[in-house]
């Protein structure tokens, strides 16, 4: 693409009229260098593709007040030295990688008129340090603040729908995350806030449905997280990684917990599994810190090694409704003692779903149910001491 004005310098005074308040009316847009002189070319209207980037020198731009600003293109600002930034509320739309690489842009205040954020609008800004999306802007492209490494606190407007894939990704001394109470945001996309190492707690609103892959993955100070009581989906290993979690309670609105969805979530000695999950994914708890798990009756299907190398955990209840669960899906939970078994042995179609757990093992089945053997000293599922007992 054609860089307009690269390289130009353009001296004269600004183009303004004087209003009837008597105040000046700036015109035209111009970029500044640090001494105050004018680097590319004068704009009358809105912001155009590639206006100043990768001019270097800019530190400082001046936009028309007559609201003829309405929009800035992408790369307008790429890799400039601005150091702050204030959008006029005259502006609808910021474009992609339109501020990307400003390495010294500390404070940008975004103008109340903004719908959109394109993609990479602020990516790379790592002296960028908080930001506030107004209540204008309805969507977040993906990777907009990604790497921006010194932003340490987010709002989120009321009318965003969708927080965009890699949107706060990296972001690692972001701390405080808000929501508006009346949020719209109804998806948070793969990668949104991977790697925000510094983030101790999330509340995710009641309007979110989905929540990606790896969303928070590696936020490995979050403590706390709350989940809204509409997400149906935790995506693969959404929380996977975050070592300082201690409890977790899936809302009864969630019908799937991804693959690895809370793998490597060493602290997570709780785990509520709300009434609603039909499957659970393939090591969605392994090396978790639980201590016992109970599984709902809705649930069908428990992934390959769903709960392995969990070596607090003790007790297992399976629920009446689960007609697979896969191989290793306790393997190496060194402390699994009891499991109370609602559900026939057919449903093991996995291999070795308990190989090297606790031995002896207790299998407590249903008394009606004959597919089970009573007994001691059983092989069964890689566990050479198992005891049937069908007291259920």
């Amino acid at each position: 693409m054609a860089r307009y004005g690269y390289g130009m310098s353009v001296s004269g005074s600004r183009t303004a009229v004087v209003a009837s308040s008597g105040v000046p009316v700036i015109t035209t847009s111009r970029a500044f260098n640090s001494i105050g002189g004018q680097v590319g070319e004068t704009i009358t209207g809105p912001i155009p593709l590639e206006w100043v980037d990768g001019l270097t020198t800019v530190t400082s731009v001046t936009f028309a007040n007559d609201n003829s600003v309405t929009s800035i293109g992408g790369y307008a600002f790429r890799d400039t030295a601005l150091t702050s930034i204030t959008i006029p509320n005259s502006v609808t739309s910021i474009g992609l990688n339109a501020f990307d690489g400003c390495t010294s842009l500390s404070t940008a205040t975004i103008g109340t008129g903004v719908t959109s954020i394109g993609s990479n609008a602020f990516y790379n800004c790592p002296s960028l340090t908080s930001i506030t999306i107004p209540n204008s802007v309805t969507s977040l492209g993906n990777y907009s603040f990604q790497n921006c490494t010194s932003l340490a606190t987010a709002t989120i407007g009321n009318s965003v729908t969708g927080i965009g894939d890699y949107t706060f990704r990296g972001c690692s001394d972001l701390t405080t995350l808000t929501f508006t109470p009346t949020s719209s945001v109804t998806s948070i996309g793969s990668y949104a806030f991977y790697q925000c190492s510094s983030l101790t707690s999330i509340t995710i609103p009641n309007s979110v449905l989905s929540i990606g892959e790896r969303a928070f993955g590696d936020c490995t100070s979050l403590a706390t997280a709350t989940i809204g009581n509409s997400v149906t989906s935790i995506g693969q290993n959404a929380f996977t990684g975050c070592s300082s979690l201690a409890s977790i309670t899936i809302p009864n609105s969630v019908t799937s917990i991804g693959s690895g969805a809370f793998d490597g979530c060493t602290s997570l000695a709780t785990a509520t599994i709300g009434t609603g999950v039909t499957s659970i994914g393939e090591g969605a708890f392994k090396t978790s810190f639980l201590s016992s798990i109970t599984i709902p009756n809705n649930v069908q299907s428990i992934g390959s090694d769903a709960f392995s190398y969990c070596s607090s955990l003790t007790t297992a209840t399976i629920g009446t409704g689960v007609t697979s669960i896969g191989g290793n899906a306790f393997r190496e939970s060194t402390s699994l003692a009891t499991v109370l078994c609602r559900v026939a042995q057919s449903a093991f179609t996995g291999s070795n779903a308990f190989l090297d757990t606790a031995s002896p093992l207790t299998i407590q089945a249903r008394i009606t149910d004959t597919s089970w053997t009573a007994g001691t000293g059983l092989t069964f599922q890689g566990n050479t001491n198992v005891t049937v007992i069908k007291n259920l």
